[in-house]
């Protein structure tokens, strides 16, 4: 059983000592409730020492490398301080078993981690440690929820941090990127089925010439009134936004002829005004299309180079970040997105999914039938391999990406002609040796960044480093 037990707080560190050395008692129940009050509970533990923190940045340190299993400075100060005036051989009891393992490589001190009586009698300490602190500091009686105010000002300092130093916060403009331009492909189809609808009654005989959506929101801010459709007035300015004479010509003769109810003015005020925020909209798409794929090209260049923007940005929205992405398998990869069809598969014991979002990719639509399960597991491995370079390589290039396309390509050419690919390994080699002459050239270039690049290179190269083969043992058959 432990000595002397170590409570973190977010006021400061605590050492408590333990009185009793009876544990069988501590697990019935009636002793746990009778710990409920603190003058039973303070006969079997008392405070020895309190450290509080000086400054909430100092807190906000020491929680952080308490998540993480290290031992601060300023705890092992605190615990030196402590526990070595002892002199002789005592157990410590921690929560977290990475810190205790910290605790005794550095200070050589025996912890116990993972002990059931530890636990609940750390559960007992944080009950009533604000009652240990009145008998034991001046503080805690003069300030009213001393401990209150502590852990609020570590929760919101804790909460900063974690925004301010977000690895992911670059993918959250992808993620939000890549769900509003799903969310405006919806949108302006509606919107764009209800322009058509509203001006036909109007001009029935537009809908068959002129199919885009969005060329047809434009052109009814053009032409408005078929009965004062004109060539001189309207010609030029119908040919600008379709780009086509034939189809032009059939416009204007069809408004000549056209078998449309007659619209009032204020009534076609209102058509033209929705038709224009219809463009709008769509002008405004095309610009977040173009923002998403700077955002991709900037984050993941090799996953954007391999799959597109469109479908790497979906990937990564349905992960919940590049990182994520990247630590999946390429068999959960590979049905990201259909997890309703699997789960359903799975209980109806039917035929499992072959993919998800890759789906929308060009491989597979370009595949035959009998070889889109392959090549979607195929084009999956790819994904993850372009998703982690792009994840934990320092450097940014796409001629990962570039190369990893090609063996896709490659692999499709396999199942229609049975020409053999070259290896993953001897591409990836072949990739590092190019990005080195290109390095060679740009030290000969600026001989002054000539160290920072030599670095680079030796990061590429464990890049693919090629694991040794296990050699197959040779069981005998017995006689």
């Amino acid at each position: 059983m432990a000595d002397y037990i170590l409570f973190e707080s977010a006021a400061g560190y605590a050492i408590f000592q333990r009185l009793e050395a009876e544990i069988i008692g501590n697990q019935l129940t009636k002793v746990q409730e009778s710990w409920l009050e603190f003058d039973n509970f303070s006969q079997v533990v008392t405070l020895t020492s309190f450290l509080p923190f000086p400054t909430p940045e100092i807190g906000l340190k020491n929680m952080n490398d308490i998540s993480e299993g290290i031992l601060n400075p300023f705890l092992r100060d605190f615990l030196e301080s402590t526990l070595s005036s002892s002199g002789k051989s005592i157990t410590l009891g921690v929560v977290d078993a990475t810190l205790g393992i910290s605790i005794e490589s550095e200070l050589q001190i025996s912890c116990i981690k993972k002990d059931g009586t530890v636990l609940e009698l750390v559960r007992f300490i944080r009950y009533h440690f604000e009652s240990f602190l009145k008998g034991f500091t001046d503080r805690v009686s003069s300030e009213e929820a001393f401990l209150f105010k502590a852990q609020r000002g570590l929760s919101h300092s804790y909460s900063r941090a974690k925004v301010k130093f977000n690895v992911n916060k670059s993918d959250n403009m992808i993620i939000q990127s890549i769900s509003l331009l799903d969310q405006m492909d919806k949108d302006i189809n509606t919107f764009s089925m209800r322009v058509r609808e509203w001006y036909s009654w109007h001009f029935p005989e537009l809908i068959k010439i002129v199919n885009d959506n969005i060329l047809y929101a434009r052109l009814v801010q053009v032409l408005q009134n078929r009965t004062n459709i004109t060539r001189e007035e309207h010609y030029n300015a119908i040919l600008e936004i379709l780009g086509d004479e034939e189809k032009t010509e059939l416009i204007l003769q069809a408004a000549k002829s056209s078998m449309g109810y007659d619209i009032i003015d204020y009534d076609l005020k209102n058509i033209t005004n929705f038709a224009e925020r219809v463009a709008n909209l769509a002008t405004y798409r095309q610009d977040l299309s173009s923002y998403l794929h700077k955002k991709m090209m900037d984050i993941s260049p090799n996953l954007t180079t391999l799959v597109g923007d469109i479908v790497g940005a979906r990937l990564i929205n349905r992960a919940g970040s590049l990182i994520s992405l990247a630590k999946y398998p390429a068999s959960t990869v590979q049905i990201l997105g259909a997890e309703k069809a699997l789960f359903r598969a799975l209980k109806n014991r039917s035929q499992t999914p072959k993919y998800g979002l890759i789906y929308n990719s060009s491989f597979i639509t370009r595949a035959k039938t009998r070889d889109k399960g392959r090549i979607s597991r195929y084009l999956a491995n790819k994904c993850v391999i372009a998703s982690r370079i792009d994840a934990f390589a320092e450097f940014q290039t796409t001629k990962f990406g570039e190369a990893l396309r090609q063996q896709v390509l490659d692999r499709l050419k396999f199942y229609d002609s049975g020409v053999i690919p070259s290896k993953n390994i001897e591409i990836m080699h072949a990739v590092v040796e190019e990005l080195k002459n290109d390095q060679t050239k740009a030290m000969e270039s600026t001989p002054a960044e000539q160290p920072e690049e030599i670095h680079e290179e030796v990061k590429m190269e464990e890049v693919v480093e090629e694991k040794p083969k296990k050699e197959k043992k040779m069981k005998k058959k017995k006689k």
